[in-house]
């Protein structure tokens, strides 16, 4: 009889939990699931991946394209509104020596040019651009993963493809692109990730952000003198900088140019100061191979052109966001890649939605910092503080160590999630041996994300954090 009373709790408990997630389902994704479905966007047959914290569009006849990336209700990626639900096969545009910037995020090859068969012309339309690709839904559930496959492009002699995936338990989304030699000769090719993000000002579309901000680590052994070049606009362009001798900064204007980077470390933040958003791209970094123009980075903004006009009068191209829009490309660019006849070359990469604070200190494995960890000796503990953006929902622990490095305690300090920007503000007891600290993120799994930040105990005054990991 108790087994029949609990099969019949089990099934009503297991009908609840069911219509609870179809009930989630229609607002995007059920908690702990993830769901791949079809949907409309802007007037595009489209594919859409959700959990309870992303959701991905992909409009596979527009080149593959993931259009949009949304996080918390944040969109990410610029969205050209000139081509809502329209589609321009690459041989109308060819015909007419056009591009079509539909926007969003997709994959290219280098070298650019137009010069010879080594180089790809950006400049105009073709299948690897925006042919029409086939979509297969490879997995959902506890991951969610579809496969994309282009058409062969004569002109490269290369055949894209990739896969898009996204987990149930966090908002990390990973990209395994594919480029394959497709010709009977071997050819050299770079594949790069060219990532469309929108800088308009939310409140005022006919204005930018101006709080918009893209940063990676300068290559303290550079091969740029200015441990970047700017390769077109104006070489003292106002949005590039260097902050305490490592760190890149483009602080976003409506001027155009494209400046690249023999950045070392493997990502790029791009960061919304407006609306505390952020998107941290990461990829592997190969310190002993060749990249296109020696560049792992190169960032593009759209925007108004220096020109001469026919009297031969300088002059800027017209500043109109409707010709003109706002927009700033981030590309991750691979080692240029040897393949032979038939041979295939992946490049994976990966994005870490999350918040972001009023200031950018730096990236670490766990997330973003902001404020960098901070420890204050008061009458009842250690304070610690800092801010943070975090990639995985879980909790914060402090690892507190002797002056020997040997483990001391661990402290458990709060509970934190990807949407929210992590304000540590908490003051601990410890045993009067402790002498360093180090803040990790463990996500809702158990698993050691890695630390925020580390930082010596000093009883006489607030001490900063010396070294970020």
């Amino acid at each position: 009889m108790r087994l029949r009373v609990a099969a019949v709790v089990v099934l009503a408990l297991c009908f609840t939990l069911l219509s609870a997630g179809f009930a989630d389902s229609e607002q995007g994704a059920s908690a702990g699931a993830c769901t791949v479905q079809q949907a409309d966007f802007h007037g595009w047959k489209a594919e859409q991946i959700s959990n309870q914290w992303t959701t991905l569009i992909i409009v596979p006849q527009l080149g593959g394209r993931l259009m949009q990336v949304e996080f918390g209700g944040h969109p990410y990626l610029f969205v050209n509104p000139q081509y809502y639900g329209q589609y321009l096969p690459p041989s109308e545009g060819a015909a007419k020596g056009k591009w079509f910037n539909y926007g969003g995020d997709k994959d290219w090859p280098l070298p650019e040019g137009s010069e010879d068969e080594q180089h790809w012309a950006s400049a105009r339309s073709d299948v690897l651009d925006d042919g029409e690709y086939s979509l297969k839904v490879l997995s959902q559930g506890a991951q969610c993963a579809v496969q994309l496959e282009g058409p062969a492009d004569p002109r490269t002699g290369l055949q894209y493809s990739r896969v898009i995936s996204l987990g149930s338990n966090s908002p990390r989304i990973t990209f395994h692109a594919v480029m394959k030699n497709i010709t009977g000769h071997p050819v050299d090719w770079s594949i790069q990730s060219v990532s469309q993000y929108d800088t308009a000002d939310p409140r005022d579309k006919s204005q930018y952000n101006h709080q918009f901000w893209a940063f990676t680590p300068v290559n303290p052994n550079s091969s740029y003198l200015e441990r970047y070049h700017v390769r077109s606009g104006p070489t003292d362009h106002p949005s590039f900088s260097v902050r305490d001798g490592n760190m890149f900064a483009l602080h976003w204007k409506y001027l155009e140019a494209e400046v690249w980077l023999d950045s070392p470390t493997g990502w790029v933040a791009v960061v919304d100061g407006l609306r505390q958003y952020a998107m941290v791209e990461r990829f592997k970094y190969q310190k002993t191979e060749e990249y296109p123009g020696k560049a792992s980075v190169i960032f593009y903004l759209n925007g108004a052109r220096l020109h001469l006009d026919q009297n031969g009068m300088p002059a800027l191209r017209p500043l109109n966001a409707l010709d003109t829009p706002y927009y700033m490309e981030a590309e991750l660019n691979s080692p240029m890649a040897h393949l032979p006849a038939g041979g295939t070359y992946a490049f994976d990469t990966e994005w870490f939605p999350t918040r972001v604070g009023e200031n950018f200190k730096t990236v670490n494995d766990a997330g973003l910092v902001s404020n960098p960890l901070t420890v204050t000796q008061t009458a009842g503990g250690l304070k610690l503080g800092g801010s943070f953006g975090v990639f995985y929902a879980g909790h914060l622990v402090a690892h507190l160590y002797d002056r020997e490095g040997m483990p001391v305690t661990d402290v458990t300090l709060m509970n934190v999630s990807p949407l929210d920007l992590v304000t540590l503000d908490k003051t601990i007891e410890v045993p009067p041996d402790v002498a360093w600290l180090s803040v990790h993120l463990v996500d809702a799994d158990g698993s050691d994300r890695g630390a925020l930040g580390e930082v010596h105990v000093n009883p006489q005054d607030t001490i900063q954090l010396n070294e970020q990991r």
